[in-house]
């Protein structure tokens, strides 16, 4: 072996610091050029959904309502209220579109979601439950390193454990797997699931407080965990029927429906127009319900109290998002969480025209789920003021509700307050998270339906969508196609309507503009046959499941 003189060491010595220096030299750079693109990408956001059930489009105080929900309205005071923003008529079909960035019928809950105990082995667009051939939101952000929370009100399939929350990609999740349920006493086949099992609730439960809390605890757990960016969805069953609102928050508004839905639409309509929120030339719906005076004393008592149960249970639902945001603000997280706030349908009109119950099952609400206050139709019709019918329907007051987005980290300073009056639905909210957080959309599955509707909320004020966009539901239909609205009621002719002109569907041009009806309902029949929708003939599980049961007891 070769001896290593002296110099030759030195030599050597010398090449291995120069490598190393040369090396650090590298690395330095390296990280520095990564720095520098690190921080010309805007961070991601942690993302937040809240979805209420059933509530009108004129209940909060941001959108013409009397209800007191001061911290709905800071939401819209520093973001950005959409004034048309379409969801799909009722409840899990909303659901179901929302989740997926698809149509409800695209992902197998074209009708309701399967009840528990029946196994119908559908098939295709009307089987009940979320169907293998989509991905959800929590799926795809999960897959970007997000943190998936869930609380509150799945509604998207009972019978298949595939379908629940944990398994279509919530790392947690705390809530009632089907629909309606009692707010204090949850049970009878629709009681509460943590993670993937049943679990009992105390006699401090209450839907609203409950979902909210578990909501903080789940940031909580999440921001310690790590630093990755959370999604939550936090879906209220409120105000959905029952109407169990609390003594307190029941009390704080009785006594002040005593006039009646056509005053209260009138004090709306005026209030929606003084925000800014409705043009001063509107022609309003009008009330559908009998005329108040035509009623006795006993009726305006009963009715005064329904309507304050509802008024209670909005309340409420403002008062937890109140704790959300302080407990958001607390962990140095509200700047930069994106909160979208919405609502799955118009007010609903289930429970008869004068709706169910009265004060006494306020005060001592039944055990069951069904037997309690509704709100009933000429209720309904006044939250949903200035528009025409209610959930089930996709005429405006069925179909498009409040949006507000908050983002003090992403909407300019100059635009928050402000309306959005291009429209968006809910297919959108997918294309919107996936580019709020970088997610990319799995190839494997259908593509996505909807359109980020980010360009809105930084100022752009160009639509969104340029080519039609559809819905149905129990056969009320419609397309919608610039300012052109396509719609109709199962079995009643096909309506046209002007939006920029006629936002309440008062004033029908389908006979007067005969070319552009039949070239909307072209498009709505393609739609419909290409997505298997069942028409002219509506499918209807409900009724499908009586006829059922009806044939199998003779």
């Amino acid at each position: 072996m070769k001896k290593i003189e002296r110099g030759d060491r030195e030599t050597a010595r010398w090449q291995i610091i120069l490598r190393h220096i040369s090396l650090a030299i590298a690395v330095g750079l390296t990280l520095f050029m990564t720095s520098i693109t690190v921080a010309q990408q805007p961070a991601r956001p942690n993302i937040i959904i809240i979805l209420v059930d059933d509530m009108g489009f004129s209940d909060v105080g941001c959108y013409g309502g009397e209800i007191e929900t001061p911290n709905i309205d800071r939401l819209a005071a520093n973001g950005l209220r959409f004034t048309q923003f379409y969801n799909a008529g009722r409840c899990c079909p909303t659901r179901a579109s929302l989740m997926t960035g698809r149509h409800p019928h695209q992902v197998g809950i074209g009708h309701m979601t399967e009840p528990p105990d029946t196994s119908l082995g559908f098939e295709g667009p009307y089987q009940g439950f979320l169907n293998d051939n989509c991905v959800t939101i929590a799926e795809v952000l999960r897959q970007a390193d997000y943190h998936t929370l869930m609380t509150g009100k799945w509604h998207l399939g009972i019978h298949r454990k595939e379908c629940w929350p944990r398994q279509r990609g919530f790392d947690r999740f705390y809530g009632c797997l089907s629909g309606a349920v009692n707010y204090f006493k949850p049970g009878g086949g629709r009681g509460i699931t943590l993670e993937n099992s049943p679990t009992e609730t105390d006699q401090d439960f209450y839907a609203t407080d409950t979902f909210t809390d578990y909501a903080c605890q789940f940031v909580d757990e999440a921001v310690e965990q790590d630093d990755r960016p959370f999604f939550l969805y936090l879906a209220y069953n409120a105000p959905h029927w029952p109407l169990n609102a609390k003594w307190d928050d029941y009390q704080k508004y009785k006594g002040k429906y005593r006039d009646g839905w056509s005053a209260l639409m009138q004090r709306r309509l005026a209030k929606q127009k003084s925000l800014g929120l409705i043009d001063e030339n509107i022609v309003p719906a009008t009330h559908v319900g009998p005329d108040w005076e035509t009623l006795n004393a006993g009726q305006h008592e009963r009715l005064d109290s329904i309507m304050a149960a509802y008024a209670g249970c909005v309340d409420s639902i403002d008062q937890n998002i109140g704790k959300l945001l302080k407990h958001l603000e607390q962990l140095g997280e509200l700047d930069d969480t994106i909160i979208f706030f919405l609502s799955d349908n118009g007010a609903c009109q289930e429970g008869g025209v004068l709706g169910r119950g009265n004060e006494e099952m306020v005060k001592n609400p039944p055990l069951e789920t069904t037997g309690g206050v509704r709100l009933g139709l000429a209720w309904a019709n006044a939250c949903n003021t200035p528009f025409r019918l209610y959930k089930h329907f996709v005429h405006e007051g069925g179909a498009c509700t409040p949006m507000i987005v908050h983002w003090p980290d992403g909407i300019p300073a100059e635009t928050r307050g402000l309306f959005v009056r291009q429209y968006a639905y809910l297919p959108d909210l997918m294309a919107s998270c996936l580019e709020l957080s970088g997610a990319q959309y799995p190839n494997s599955v259908p593509p996505c339906e909807g359109r980020s509707i980010m360009p809105l909320l930084t100022g752009s004020r160009e639509p969104v969508h340029s080519t039609p966009i559809f819905w149905e539901h129990e056969g009320n239909a419609c397309v919608r196609w610039g300012k052109w609205k396509l719609v109709r009621e199962y079995q009643k002719p096909w309506e046209l309507y002007d939006i920029a002109a006629d936002r309440a569907e008062m004033r029908d041009l389908a006979t007067a503009n005969v070319e552009q009806t039949k070239k909307m309902i072209a498009l709505w029949t393609a739609w419909a046959e290409k997505n298997q929708v069942a028409f002219p003939e509506r499918f209807n599980m409900y009724e499908f499941l009586k006829k059922k049961r009806s044939a199998e007891k003779k």
